[in-house]
C-alpha cells in the first residue's frame, strides 16, 4: 500500500504488531519444536526456508521504501513494486511472517501466523484503498483496474531510469525492513538457551 499519514488505526496496528511479536517471543521461550529430536535434517530445511523467506521479504520491503521515501503522502506511486501490485509492502510482510514462523523449525507456528495476517489484513487494505480513493478518484479506479490487489504479475514490472529519494526517511525504513531478520536472531538465541539447559521447555510443539 501506499504511504499514508499515521492515523489512529495505523498507530493501533503498529502497537499491535509489536505485542504480537512480543508474545512469539514468549510462546517460543516456552516451547520446542518436536522434530528437533526425531530429524535433525527436517529442522535444518525448515530453518533454511526461513532464513530465505525472511530475506526476501527484507529485501523486498527496501525496495518498496525506495520508491515512497521522499514522497508526498498524497502522491500515487504507481512504478517499481506498486507497478506489480498494489499492495506490495503488505504482500513482502506476508513473506517474512512465513519466514519468521518457519524459523522455529515447526509447522504450527508458521500456519498460525500465515492465518492471522490472511484473517486481519483485508480489512487494513480496503479500509487504506478506500482512503486512496477519495484522494485520487479516477487515477486511483484506473490503477485498480490494471494492478493486482495482493500477489504480484511480474510482467507488469515497470521501474523508470531514476527517483528521488528521501535518504532520512529511507534510512527509517531500512530499520523496520530488518526486524524479520532480528526476529529470527531472538529465536535462534532462545533456541541456545534450551540447549543450555537455561531456559526450561515446558511444552513441545509440531
Amino acid at each position: 500500500m501506499q504511504f499514508i499519514p499515521k492515523s489512529k488505526s495505523r498507530k493501533y496496528r503498529i502497537v499491535l504488531s509489536r505485542v504480537l511479536a512480543v508474545l512469539l517471543m514468549l510462546f517460543v521461550a516456552l516451547s520446542q519444536s518436536t522434530w528437533e529430536n526425531r530429524s535433525s535434517l527436517f529442522t535444518e530445511v525448515v530453518f533454511l526456508a526461513g532464513v530465505f523467506f525472511a530475506s526476501i521479504a527484507s529485501l523486498g520491503r527496501l525496495w518498496c521504501s525506495l520508491y515512497i521515501a521522499g514522497r508526498k503522502t498524497k502522491s500515487l506511486v504507481i512504478e517499481g513494486p506498486y507497478s506489480i501490485s498494489r499492495n506490495p509492502l503488505y504482500f513482502f510482510s506476508m513473506i517474512g511472517i512465513l519466514g519468521v514462523g518457519l524459523s522455529t523449525e515447526t509447522i504450527i507456528i508458521p500456519f498460525v501466523l500465515v492465518l492471522v495476517f490472511a484473517l486481519y489484513y483485508p480489512f487494513v487494505i480496503k479500509s487504506e484503498e478506500e482512503r486512496l480513493r477519495e484522494e485520487h478518484g479516477e487515477k486511483f479506479d484506473k490503477y485498480v483496474n490494471a494492478v493486482p490487489r495482493f500477489f504480484p504479475k511480474i510482467s507488469l514490472l515497470n521501474e523508470p531510469q531514476e527517483w528521488p529519494v528521501d535518504p532520512v526517511v529511507f534510512r527509517k525504513h531500512i530499520i523496520s525492513a530488518l526486524w524479520f531478520i532480528w526476529l529470527i536472531g531472538i529465536i535462534e538465541f532462545i533456541e541456545g538457551c534450551h540447549e543450555q539447559g537455561l531456559l526450561p521447555v515446558v511444552f513441545n510443539i509440531y
